[in-house]
């Protein structure tokens, strides 16, 4: 893939809790720049990512749940109900871990499907599993109730946990979700190698904080 089309899987990143406006200003000014999908901001900037960006390609994800995954499902809903209503184009779901691990296979599945309730004909959902705490056979879980749940993706990390996206678990995820569902990599993609070997695995979006640094052929530090 060419760096040019590279970019345009990327969700340009902008988490931090002190980001100003004028750093969101300066990303969607760089998404249009560099042809990235989506620009990816905390719920609060979604108005102004939204009119950054107006008439331009580029859409705006914005994060629900975030980061841990523990917020009540109404609560979800709403978050992305509001943020659809704001400008979001893409919501970010995180799951919850929490009850994954409990085994609460029903209550995780109904979680995401609310949420893609909400979005329903409005955004795409994906949905954050945090890989790096979960075993494979757990990774397996979220990736068969997301799918199962309606959901356009599966999305690696939000970022903040203790590891990133890696090449075996697009496999992994992949290998369960099958051709139809996207992919998000995120967390850890931070030069234009590991954004391709990424893609290679399965991955059919990428999030990123280095953004410029993948497309322009160098490396840099963060998400």
């Amino acid at each position: 893939m060419t760096p040019e089309q590279i970019a345009a899987t990327i969700d340009h990143t902008l988490l931090l809790a002190t980001s100003t406006e004028r750093d969101i200003v300066r990303i969607c000014t760089e998404a249009k720049q560099y042809g990235f999908a989506t620009v990816c901001v905390n719920p609060y900037w979604v108005p102004t990512a939204a009119r950054e960006l107006a008439g331009s390609p580029v859409g705006v994800t914005t994060v629900i749940g975030f980061p841990l995954g523990a917020s009540r499902t109404e609560m979800k809903a709403a978050e992305a109900e509001d943020a659809i209503r704001a400008g979001a184009t893409e919501i970010d779901m995180v799951l919850n871990v929490g009850a994954l691990k409990s085994g609460l296979n029903d209550a995780v599945k109904w979680d995401i499907e609310q949420v893609v309730l909400a979005c329903k004909g409005k955004a795409a959902v994906k949905v954050i599993i945090e890989t790096c705490y979960l075993t494979d056979e757990e990774k397996r879980g979220a990736s068969q109730l997301s799918k199962e749940a309606g959901a356009d993706f599966v999305k690696t990390s939000t970022g903040f946990g203790t590891g990133g996206a890696t090449v075996e678990d697009i496999a992994l995820i992949r290998s369960v979700v099958g051709p139809e569902m996207g992919i998000k990599a995120s967390g850890g993609v931070r030069n234009l190698e590991v954004a391709g070997k990424l893609i290679e695995a399965g991955a059919t979006r990428l999030g990123a904080s280095s953004s410029i640094a993948i497309v322009t052929g160098g490396t840099a530090q963060g998400y």
